[in-house]
């Protein structure tokens, strides 16, 4: 436990569920956690020293609230909307911040992300040209499927898949209800392999810290695939360290990221890569669990230790991490659940007795209900399970045992559950 940040303040921007753990460190510390988000009941607030509410994206509002406390460090917590207000709030104050107005312009915004890419080879999902005029000359130019989406929200919120120009235009409709720009962008519909790119910054060093496979449900046509999980490390590995990775480092620098955590999801096809989303945060699906467990260090820790010193700390990337795992292979398992009102939960139990099992982030329980906007993104993520091997194939044993053991019931003794990935499939077992 570090006591040299006992009685600091520390305001965390976002209260979702996957922020909890950020602000239970940040307690273990003998920190004093503040947590402001838009939502009177975020699950994270209940863990924290304080809570406010803010609304919507009110910069000025948080900017008092962090005066008032008088807070020694700002962080935002698991949320890409946060960051801009996140870097207005730290400069406002004059405290440390690993993002800069330059960086934000790039990141907030996925069309900015996305031609900003393109100029250092990285390349991004071709596009159509479609604005909210709906003009006729580019509505004929189209070719489906295509994916609609936002350019500022993530986790699927907002996004659809269109087959025809009639649900084109009601994913047009749907992305711009949920983008605060009132901006959207409609790409080819990719149905290839999913990757994601997670790098990890400290004083100007830049460390691919994983690399690895994604797996999306194909159960639910017509909206964004959710995740399911993923392999660690990816079997494109070498491809990417040669074909795209340099790439990616050249854009970073040049934009000038010094400090903070990195993830890049893109696409691979026919020995291509391409990039369609990024986040300059903690990550939902948490890969920092698995790199804290295999590694030994926590990003989490050294982002706090950040906003309220200007340093992360003593970690050495060049030494401490391995985009190779050490020898190692993981994954996560997401549970997807259908709509419905959760009744029971079976398997979930005594998973400290398993040595495999290093992270269980449970989202949903017993009594919760999922609700019709929930699916298609991830709040209808039940759970994460995080697991760390010494082999392929022992890896997807543990994989097929948690498909089978976990289940989940409605009131009526429907199962909730969405199908998992296939662990010998994804591995190459097969």
């Amino acid at each position: 436990m570090e006591k040299e940040f006992e009685g600091k303040k520390l305001l965390i921007l976002g209260g979702n569920p996957e922020t909890i753990p950020l602000v239970e460190i940040a307690n273990n510390w003998g920190i004093k956690t503040i947590v402001a988000s838009a939502r009177h009941t975020d699950p994270a607030k209940a863990y924290a020293w304080k809570s406010y509410d803010f609304e919507g994206l009110d910069a000025d509002a948080v900017i008092k609230i962090a005066t008032d406390e008088k807070v020694d460090g700002v962080l935002v917590g698991v949320a890409d909307i946060l960051v801009p207000m996140y870097c207005k709030v730290c400069e406002a104050l004059d405290l440390p911040c690993y993002a800069t107005q330059k960086i934000v312009d790039v990141f907030a915004f996925k069309d900015e992300f996305k031609a900003t890419c393109e100029r250092y080879g990285v390349h991004g999902i071709p596009e159509y040209k479609l604005d909210a005029e709906m003009k006729r000359e580019d509505l004929d130019k189209i070719k489906y499927p295509v994916m609609v989406k936002p350019v500022d929200n993530g986790g699927g919120v907002g996004m659809t898949v269109a087959f025809n120009e009639e649900q084109l235009r009601e994913g047009v409709a749907k992305a711009l209800d949920a983008s605060y720009k009132k901006r959207f962008i409609v790409e080819k519909y990719m149905q290839c392999e999913d990757m994601g790119m997670y790098y990890t910054f400290k004083d100007g060093v830049c460390s691919a810290s994983c690399i690895y496979d994604r797996y999306t449900t194909d159960e639910q046509p017509g909206l964004s695939r959710v995740c399911l999980g993923g392999t660690y490390p990816s079997k494109h590995l070498n491809e990417y360290f040669n074909h795209m990775h340099d790439n990616a480092l050249r854009m970073f620098r040049e934009i000038g990221i010094e400090n903070g955590i990195l993830m890049l999801s893109g696409f691979y096809e026919n020995g291509e890569f391409y990039v369609y989303d990024t986040g300059f945060r903690l990550q939902g699906e948490a890969p920092h669990l698995l790199m804290k467990a295999i590694h030994g260090f926590d990003q989490r820790e050294m982002l706090i230790r950040f906003a309220l010193t200007g340093s992360e700390g003593s970690v050495d990337l060049t030494k401490d991490d391995d985009t190779r795992l050490r020898g190692k292979w993981a994954a996560t398992k997401w549970f997807l659940l259908k709509q419905g009102k959760i009744a029971k939960i079976e398997g979930l139990d005594n998973l400290d007795k398993d040595s495999c099992v290093v992270a269980n982030i449970q989202r949903l329980h017993e009594g919760d209900t999922v609700v019709p906007d929930w699916i298609g993104n991830e709040k209808q993520v039940l759970t994460r399970l995080y697991l760390v091997c010494d082999s392929k194939q022992e890896l997807a044993d543990k994989l097929n045992e948690y498909e089978q053991k976990v289940h989940v019931f409605d009131e009526n003794g429907n199962n909730m559950l969405l199908k998992g990935f296939n662990a010998e499939e994804a591995l190459e077992l097969n």
